[in-house]
């Protein structure tokens, strides 16, 4: 008799109103300091969305009037689903970014992410497509349109085809969401030839984001296998977006690459070259790049469906518990 009276004393703790408080302070505690510090994951709010399903599936369990109506418990069973959902997303979800120069292939390398504890991160790593180029158009002000981005869909054993995406229908390529952003510029590509006979590379500079750093056209990069440190800037006298018209994003027809180590300095043209101790560089002209951000959380269409029950459940309940009464009463 013992037994089953510290079960019900157990269930009756855990289903505790006192218990619920405590857990919706703590989880919104954390969402607080999740927001105000970004080091902190916010895999973190698995832990009051834990608490909170034992102490809902408590009280499911203990309280007598939700299994005597049917209707009430769906909803309490569809809420515990939801909060158990949750849970899950926090701690297998991803978002991250990118960015892919013109002609370039996506090879699972992240700029920046934040995934949950247990995201399959192998299954990004395998994904393969390409950045086949972009269109953006701009309105005289002037304010950007809509992005029409040209992909092909690479990867082991599947057909190369090609799609086009936009800032409204992104690609989705094993749950993964990859969306183009507004966040794109200017790419310096280049040949490295190290001396002594090594393989050559090529390479691109990314330049900052254009035209939100249209005066800052200059970033500092190393070749690889080298110490060097190569400042690099983009010059041009024509404009690219004008404010008084629709114009177009695009590489200006005319530039030149300025570039700097210590005091020596050059000026280069596409298939200009810079002999160095380390190396010989050539330029090879200019591209664009595009950025982009993915996100990646596979409860999002299970907890759409939790909760058209849970209300489908609530609007049941309510009914047949008014249903008998008349209504001016």
């Amino acid at each position: 008799m013992q037994q089953p009276e510290q079960l019900t004393s157990l269930l009756e703790s855990l289903a505790s109103l006192k218990l619920t408080l405590v857990a919706l302070v703590l989880f919104a505690a954390l969402v607080v300091l999740i927001y105000v510090r970004d080091d902190l994951p916010s895999a973190l709010l698995a832990a009051p969305l834990g608490l909170l399903s034992a102490n809902l599936l408590a009280a499911i369990l203990g309280n007598r009037s939700f299994r005597r109506q049917a209707a009430l418990l769906v909803f309490h069973l569809a809420l515990l689903t939801l909060v158990l959902l949750l849970a899950a997303s926090r701690l297998s979800y991803l978002k991250g970014s990118l960015e892919l120069t013109e002609g370039e292939e996506f090879t699972g390398t992240l700029l920046e992410s934040d995934a949950g504890p247990f995201h399959p991160i192998d299954t990004l790593r395998a994904l393969r497509f390409g950045n086949l180029g972009f269109r953006i158009d701009y309105a005289p002000g002037p304010l950007r349109q809509g992005i029409r981005n040209q992909i092909e869909i690479r990867g082991p054993g599947a057909v190369p085809h090609r799609i086009e995406i936009t800032d409204q229908k992104p690609l989705i390529l094993s749950g993964y969401r990859f969306y183009p952003t507004g966040n794109k510029g200017f790419a310096p590509s280049f040949n490295w030839q190290p001396t002594g006979g090594g393989e050559a590379r090529i390479g691109t500079v990314h330049l900052p984001s254009y035209p939100l750093h249209e005066h800052g056209q200059a970033r500092e990069w190393t070749p690889p296998g080298t110490a060097l440190r190569i400042w690099t800037m983009l010059e041009f006298k024509e404009t690219i977006l004008a404010p008084d018209r629709w114009s177009e994003f695009r590489p200006p027809k005319e530039h030149r690459i300025v570039l700097r180590i210590g005091a020596q300095r050059w000026e280069l043209v596409p298939g200009g070259i810079v002999d160095l101790p380390e190396g010989r560089l050539e330029y090879r002209g200019l591209r664009g790049w595009m950025g982009y951000t993915v996100f990646y959380d596979w409860t999002i269409p299970w907890l759409l469906a939790a909760c058209l029950v849970a209300i489908g459940a609530l609007g049941a309940h309510f009914w047949s518990k008014f249903a008998n009464k008349p209504w001016n009463a």
